[in-house]
């Protein structure tokens, strides 16, 4: 689970990086069946992941969708600090933990598991609607599965092929 959250702030900050040398204009595109603009779908994703560490007992600050749109660089920043969180969270996690969790439909208790495995649902969710919208308009954004990270990490080293 640890290395599913490392590879998760990884592809973050691939995302982000790649988002931060676009322009405004080019932050409010969109495309059909996403989230909605760039620039709104990766404050949601960052605001979101800061919302599951909190309820996770993480320090985090809240920083919400309500917010004015902070600009990539403080997302990033942002994404860094809760993504490093939810790895030390995810460390400490116990067997069969719950935690009250505060919806605006109401206070539930639920399994930590749920929590965690719907923080990294809701990233790669989200990651995917925002690579939809720079695939419809033709903006490059690499490679960010589960294999560029293990080559960018080192975790994933080719064999030189034997003579």
């Amino acid at each position: 689970m640890i290395e599913a959250f490392r590879y998760h702030k990884w592809a973050n900050q691939h995302l982000l990086a790649v988002c931060e040398k676009l322009s405004d204009e080019q932050l409010q595109l969109t495309a059909p069946g996403t989230y909605g603009t760039i620039a709104a779908t990766l404050q949601h994703m960052v605001a979101a992941e800061q919302r599951y560490l909190w309820r996770l007992g993480g320090s985090e600050g809240r920083f919400t969708e309500r917010h004015k749109f902070p600009g990539i660089a403080a997302l990033s920043q942002k994404a860094a600090r809760s993504g490093d969180q939810l790895i030390e969270v995810v460390r400490r996690i116990k067997g069969d933990a719950t935690v009250e969790a505060k919806f605006r439909r109401g206070a539930v208790e639920i399994h930590v598991g749920v929590l965690v495995i719907q923080a990294l649902h809701h990233g790669n969710d989200h990651r995917t609607h925002v690579c939809t919208i720079l695939g419809y308009h033709g903006i490059p954004y690499g490679d960010m599965d589960v294999w560029a990270y293990g080559e960018a990490t080192g975790a994933l080293v080719p064999i030189p092929a034997k003579a």
